[in-house]
Order: structure tokens, then sequence, then C-alpha cells
């Protein structure tokens, strides 16, 4: 039953004089943006260049290797205990001192590209481990960026203009939390549409809906939309304020670096748009107006490492049923599609199109008792996956079944 804070059927029970099991495991989050320092010692202590690569070590073989060997966790917070769980502020401090901890890995990073002795390899490398922390700060931002609190707001724009991404808050918030799960949601991902045609329709989608997003808030406030009161712009502006100022302490040579961990942690945001509502569909009412959105309309995971590092991002489907929710508080939900695997394992998935289509269309069918019609079609796969999944109806329950 509902508590007052959604709707859905919950995973989990409630028990007597409880207490949040994963409080102090929370803190562990910091040890994402701490990676970001990693590399220099790394390859200080052991002469081994390959540890300017260690982002990709750890999030794409050392996370997945912990999810399967600790698992999951489907437990939910009681009814009772949610409000004083969502006001706690030791949970905000972990998000907070995220920050702090990102910056520091970037300015050290600067520093070594700057006045180091890394080869070309070795800043490329250096380069997409930053990025992956960005990545994840962007995530940071966007558990910020859903608070009411102006402070937590301001935060969410520092947060993201490590990667030039400070748009993502406006379109994120008000388009892609109205539109989640439709055609019309650039953020979305089709079933049939491969990772690589995702990339360019989400990033130039979110860019184009930001921005007349925030024109039109402009207007209805009779406001001129080329001012400081344009959200866009102005976090646009500290992007171009943090890459002037470490142009200016460490010299032009760390450009080539700060564009690559930017594009770095822009894909890894968008492989996360991408398989967190894959091939979902909200239907359309008698009214014309697409249903309101549920859990059943966002893949979730309790995988307990990844979703450690991501603030319960992998609880996603209660994330979008109930975006006020901050994310001690998540729940996971017997409707909700699960993926099989963390973020970290998806991610790699993804990137194997094949692979991927292998895995996740069929689930995609039978989330939607087999009638592929129901899906969230890309235009130019519509055809192919109908032939591979056919749908016939018997006469007899009318129900539609997969042939």
């Amino acid at each position: 039953m509902s508590d007052g804070w959604g709707t859905g059927e919950e995973r989990g029970t409630v028990t007597r004089g409880w207490r949040d099991p994963k409080r102090y495991l929370w803190p562990l989050g910091i040890l994402a943006p701490a990676s970001a320092l990693l590399p220099s010692q790394l390859v200080l202590h052991t002469g081994w260049p390959i540890f300017w690569w260690s982002g990709v070590l750890i999030f794409f073989v050392a996370i997945p290797l912990l999810d399967v060997t600790v698992g999951a966790d489907g437990s939910n917070p009681p009814d009772d205990e949610v409000r004083d769980l969502q006001h706690d502020r030791f949970y905000r401090w972990c998000t907070f001192l995220f920050l702090p901890v990102q910056y520091a890995g970037l300015i050290v990073a600067c520093w070594l590209v700057a006045f180091g002795t890394l080869s070309t390899v070795d800043r490329l490398g250096y380069a997409v481990s930053v990025g992956l922390v960005g990545g994840i700060g962007i995530n940071a931002a966007h558990e910020l960026g859903h608070r009411v609190e102006r402070a937590e707001r301001r935060l969410a724009k520092i947060a993201l203009a490590q990667c030039g991404y400070g748009h993502f808050v406006v379109e994120h918030n008000r388009g892609h939390h109205v539109r989640v799960a439709t055609p019309e949601d650039p953020a979305s991902a089709r079933l049939g549409e491969s990772l690589y045609r995702f990339f360019p329709r989400t990033i130039l989608g979110g860019v184009r809906s930001a921005w007349a997003l925030e024109r039109d808030r402009l207007r209805r406030r009779g406001r001129r939309v080329f001012s400081v009161h344009n959200d866009v712009l102005t976090a646009w502006g500290l992007s171009v304020a943090l890459v002037a100022l470490l142009t200016l302490v460490f010299g032009p040579v760390v450009l080539p670096f700060l564009l690559v961990q930017a594009v770095t942690g822009i894909l890894l945001l968008e492989s996360v748009n991408y398989i967190e509502h894959y091939g979902l569909l909200r239907e359309r009412t008698a009214t014309g107006r697409y249903e309101r959105c549920s859990p059943r309309h966002s893949w979730n995971s309790d995988h307990l490492v990844t979703n450690i590092f991501l603030y319960h991002l992998q609880r996603h489907s209660d994330h979008h049923a109930n975006p006020g929710r901050r994310f001690q508080t998540l729940r996971s939900f017997d409707e909700s599609p699960q993926l099989p695997a963390g973020y970290a394992t998806m991610v790699l998935l993804a990137a194997v199109p094949p692979m991927w289509r292998r895995v996740m269309d069929p689930k995609v069918v039978r989330h939607y008792d087999g009638d592929v019609n129901r899906a969230n079609l890309a235009p130019g796969a519509a055809d192919r996956l109908r032939a591979r999944f056919p749908v016939r109806s018997t006469a007899d329950t009318g129900v539609a079944v997969r042939g």
C-alpha cells in the first residue's frame, strides 16, 4: 500500500526498532570522486603506467565484480520511518562532501598534466579516469538538483560545471520528468535504438529542450532570455569560468585534457540515461494524455555496490514515480522491471549493441506481456522488431501473446 509518498507494491518487510542498515555505507560514495586521486599514487608506487587508466579498471572491472560478489539488496525503509529518514541531514552531507573531493581530483590532475611528464597515452587515460568521476558528479548533481532548497540547487550547478553540462538540471527536472517514457523525450531510449544512435538524439535534444524550457519560463515572467536570470546561461557560464581559471593557472596545455574528460563524463551520463528507460512506454488515457509515471516505467536494479556509489540512482523506478524523495528513502517495487546487472555492467553491455539487444529486447517484450507494440519503438526498427516478436491474439481470452 502507499505510505502517502507514492504508489506501488513495495518489496521488503517492516521491522520494529528499524535502523537504516546502509547508513554508514553511504559515505563510501566519496570513494568514487577520490578515485581521480588514485592514478598518480598507483603509478608512483608501482611504476605501471596502466594505472593512469585506473578509472576504467575501477568502474568497469572492480565494481561489476563487487556487484556480483556482494549481490542485491531489495530492502525498503518502513513507512513510519520515511519522514524522519527524509529529513536526516547526515545523508545530505554525504552528497555535499562529494564536491570538494571531485574538484580536488580535477585540480591535481591539471597540475600533473601541466607540470608532470605524462605521455600522450597517459594523459588520455588520466582524462578518461577523471571524466568518469565527472560523470558520477553529474549524478550527485542530479540528487542535489531535485531539491527545493536553493543552496542545494546551486551546488548542483557547481558539480555539473566540470563537464559543461549545466543545462541538465533544467532539462532533467522540467523536461525529462514530464515526458519520460514517451517518444517525445530525448532522454528515453527506444526499443531497437542503439546506444550510438541514442547519443546524438539525447545530447542535442537535451540542449534544445533545456533552452526552450528556460526561454519560455523567462518570457512568462516578463524577463529577458539573455540575462542573469537564465539558469541555462548561468550554468554554462560557470563552466566557462572554470575552464578559464584552470587555463590561467596551469596554461593552455590543460585544454585538450579538460575537453576529453568532459566528453567522457557526458557519454557516461547519457549511457546511464539509455539504460534507465530503454523501450518503456507510458500508455495514453482516454483523454489522450499520457498516464501518470509509475514504477513500471523505469528499469530498476538493487545491486548494492553500484547503488552505494550512485546514491540509489538504480532505484530509478521510485525516483520517477516520486521525484521528491531523497536517495536514502527510495524503494524497490515488485512491479518495476528489473535489470539483470548493475549500471556499470549494463553500460558495458550497451556498448555492444548485438549483445544488448539479445539480452534486453526480450525483457522489454515480456514486460509488456508479449506485445511489442506496447513498447516505445524506434521508428527505423519497428518492422524488424514486429517480425522478431510477432503477436497473435487468442480468440478465447483476447490476450496478446508472443508467437
